[in-house]
């Protein structure tokens, strides 16, 4: 599964990536707007952390995915835990 997240804190990039890993998924980061513009693609999930993105970073995100078979996940903290809430609701739920 490969999975978007867009927001969250740049200091915790490597941890939103090793979680993902645990789950058998491929994940992406971007924590600023300038990096992600065009870049998002086709992800399977979108995970928004819409407490530390601007507005203007998140109507960019949700352009990349519209009319596409994207799941949007929103949360307003950027825990770890927060997404890990996220992938077994979603990830889980893909690999049964």
């Amino acid at each position: 599964m490969s999975i978007v997240i867009v927001g969250g804190n740049e200091c915790m990039e490597r941890r939103y990536k090793d979680l993902c890993s645990e789950y058998q998924c491929q994940a992406e980061v971007y924590t600023k707007t300038g990096n992600m513009n065009g870049k998002i693609g086709n992800p399977d999930l979108l995970v928004l952390f819409t407490g530390t993105m601007s507005h203007k970073m998140l109507r960019g995100a949700l352009c990349c995915v519209r009319g596409k078979d994207t799941i949007i996940a929103r949360s307003h903290t950027s825990s770890v835990s927060a997404l890990r809430n996220i992938l077994e609701t979603h990830a889980v739920a893909a690999a049964e």
